[in-house]
């Protein structure tokens, strides 16, 4: 029991990590209607784009960060237009099939550019910082720094802006939305934009707590996936929420279980979730 605080710790940090990219999962079925199995490769693209800018072009992280988000949406962008445009129209099992495909592409390509071996942004030993007991990195505060900054920049977004006023229009009826004026087609587009840039972010950040390997983001699929259904699929909030409840009871396990069980976790908790209430906590969609 000791150690129950310093795991609360790194339970809010990973799971501000699993939130991003919870966030990115339930935007893109709560509007495009499909499960896309390769976010958490493009989570892994987004940390590698990172380590290029940072590590080979010598930028600044904060620089490396934005352009590596950018980057990774503006592919995310293409890969629709390329993909999965032309099989919107078709059953939904058929996107998910194909982002299954687009899944091991990235994660091919990833290997062949960086190659399989870990990596990280920075060598040597980071000393943590010790505050009431508890120890905590430098790069774990700029963590959760940073997620509370994207979190809030998408709270106003989806709240204050035109554009993500019609997101949320949308994601309530598409066809509705449509005959009411809203130009679907942009509001798509916008959401393969945040969804892969959130991703991205999510990629960064699990790379700085741990380290850059091209299966990272795939490992931790899973517990995504957990976070945005527990939240109620197709809800951003609840996706933030259900990603800390994740986050926190995958490290908590610890003290019972062996760590090599944590996704075991996510999965014990996503299957009781779909059993007793499909709909998540904040009622999102079955």
């Amino acid at each position: 029991m000791a150690e129950l605080p310093q795991l609360l710790v790194y339970g809010v940090v990973l799971g501000g990590i699993i939130s991003l990219g919870a966030v990115g999962v339930s935007l893109i079925f709560g509007i495009l209607r499909f499960a896309h199995f390769a976010h958490g490769d493009m989570m892994t693209l987004g940390a590698y784009f990172a380590l290029m800018f940072y590590g080979a072009l010598s930028l600044p992280m904060p620089l490396a960060f934005v352009l590596a988000m950018v980057l990774t949406a503006l592919l995310a962008v293409i890969l629709d237009r390329l993909i999965y445009k032309r099989l919107r129209r078709g059953q939904p099992v058929v996107l998910l099939i194909a982002s299954v495909g687009v899944a091991l592409m990235v994660r091919s390509a990833i290997q062949v550019f960086w190659g399989p071996d870990v990596q990280n942004y920075g060598s040597g030993i980071q000393m943590p910082w010790v505050v009431a007991g508890l120890r905590i990195k430098p790069d774990q505060v700029q963590i959760l720094v940073g997620v509370a900054l994207l979190v809030t920049a998408l709270h106003l977004y989806l709240q204050k802006t035109r554009m993500g006023k019609a997101m949320r229009a949308t994601a309530d009826n598409m066809d509705l939305a449509r005959l009411s004026g809203i130009d679907t087609e942009r509001v798509v587009l916008w959401t393969w934009v945040l969804g892969a840039g959130l991703a991205a972010a999510a990629g960064i950040f699990l790379a700085m707590d741990t380290r850059l390997h091209p299966v990272m983001g795939w490992r931790l699929l899973l517990p995504v996936f957990a976070a945005a259904i527990l939240g109620g699929i197709g809800r951003p909030y609840g996706a933030i929420a259900g990603g800390m409840v994740i986050g926190i009871a995958q490290e908590l396990s610890t003290l019972v279980v062996s760590p090599a069980y944590k996704p075991a976790v996510a999965f014990a908790i996503m299957v009781v979730m779909l059993i007793v209430r499909p709909t998540g906590l904040f009622g999102g969609r079955q």
